[in-house]
């Protein structure tokens, strides 16, 4: 089977896609905002990628997220569950970490499935 590679660049690609999975991360672009701002960035910029790849929310089967600071959980919940289709929720991880650039304040993994 093909591995397809969306927006590939030397570091990275947008999404990769193989057996019908895709892979893809999404990062904020402003990080100049808050905490809302940022996973509502992120859950933007996720509907278009999935649209990319003939997916959508309801096809989430996971996703990881990275958050700086657990005191930020809440608006993330909040934002995430809204986001979501009901009874679409992926399996999911929330994880406090340190990114790269201190501004940023979460970053999330999905995987989804593709149609055909």
């Amino acid at each position: 089977m093909t591995i397809q590679r969306l927006n590939p660049t030397p570091r990275w690609s947008d999404a990769t896609i193989f057996n019908n999975i895709a892979h893809f991360v999404e990062v904020p672009n402003n990080t100049d905002c808050s905490m809302d701002d940022q996973v509502a960035q992120i859950l933007a910029q996720a509907e278009i990628t999935l649209a990319e790849i003939n997916s959508d929310k309801s096809r989430l089967l996971s996703a990881t997220i990275y958050i700086t600071d657990k005191t930020n959980v809440p608006a993330l919940n909040a934002a995430w569950q809204a986001w979501l289709p009901v009874g679409c929720a992926p399996s999911r991880a929330c994880i406090k970490v340190e990114l790269l650039d201190p501004a940023m304040l979460v970053e999330i993994a999905f995987v989804a499935a593709v149609r055909q």
